[in-house]
């Protein structure tokens, strides 16, 4: 049949618009392509960071056979190394009935105060157990289980020039800790106050024993043990700011550990279980200077 001028345009439309539905059914299919390789990627990229955090579960902990601690390295008696390389104190002795109820070996690894929230969000520790006060800021960022004691703050000062009220700080150094509560009270309520910051507990209390600043602030109970120990301190406030709560922090949204550790503290744990830590650990060192009471939370209840 011979093609009339009529219907040879209409079949050139044809063919043209079939070029481009086969062009666009192309596209549409690279497209699909590309994004279901977008969320198969995405998708495992989600499993692979659901993994990860789920590394420090509790049914993980069980199945390596150990839970991995942090602790204070230079916070003696709360936790520090010995003379044989082991680690001991307060928080070191709870650690270990821990491990024994969860039926896994404890692994320490040691922490300056602002490390104890990287250590918990970089998976680096399961749980710290590190003389952790809680405070809003850090719920933020990590949850904490029920408290197992109770601390004021305090300031050392050297027995010849004794700093008993924070008035005669203002315009003079004090030192604190980094990432320490002390570091955030004096910011926010203090402000005359100049801060000496260190990075280590250690290097803290050389400071002052060295006189570069005349005070030095850390929880009562931290300064009390040192001014015990080095003669020629005294804790000149021992009560400052409400009393504070420490515990168990473990990562944001590890409930199956967090939800272990409340009820190791309610129920597992022997009775007076914290007053024989106290007495193992804490005694030794503060003699008749502490009060037990003061210090010692049974049971999650404070008060």
């Amino acid at each position: 049949m011979t093609t009339t001028p009529a219907t040879a345009p209409a079949r050139s439309r044809r063919a043209s618009w079939r070029r481009i539905g086969a062009a666009l059914a192309a596209t549409t299919a690279t497209i699909a392509l590309a994004a279901g390789c977008s969320s198969a990627s995405g998708a495992g990229a989600h499993a692979t960071g659901d993994a990860s955090q789920a590394a420090d579960s509790l049914e993980a902990i069980k199945a390596k056979g150990k839970i991995t601690v942090g602790v204070f390295r230079d916070l003696p008696p709360f936790g520090s190394v010995d003379a044989s390389g082991a680690y001991t104190g307060y928080d070191v002795y709870f650690a270990e009935q821990i491990g024994k109820d969860l039926g896994v070996d404890v692994d320490y690894v040691g922490l300056d105060a602002q490390g104890r929230v990287p250590a918990l969000t970089s998976g680096k520790v399961d749980l710290v157990l590190a003389n952790f006060t809680v405070t809003d800021e850090r719920k933020q960022q990590v949850d904490f289980a029920l408290p197992y004691m109770q601390v004021y703050m305090g300031v050392v000062s050297p027995t010849s020039a004794p700093i008993t009220d924070v008035s005669q700080l203002e315009g003079k150094e004090l030192i604190v800790a980094q990432g320490t509560t002390q570091q955030t009270y004096f910011t926010q309520h203090y402000p005359d106050v100049k801060l000496n910051v260190f990075t280590t507990e250690t290097d803290a209390f050389a400071a002052l024993k060295d006189g570069r600043s005349p005070a030095l602030s850390q929880d009562t109970t931290n300064v009390l043990a040192w001014a015990l120990q080095n003669p020629g301190f005294t804790v000149g406030i021992e009560k400052l700011g409400d009393p504070q709560a420490i515990a168990p922090a473990v990562r944001k949204g590890n409930t199956s550990l967090l939800d272990w550790l409340n009820e190791e503290i309610t129920t597992t744990l022997p009775d007076d279980f914290f007053l024989q830590d106290y007495e193992a650990t804490l005694a030794p060192v503060y003699g008749d200077a502490a009060d037990p009471a003061t210090i010692v939370v049974e049971r999650g209840k404070i008060g």
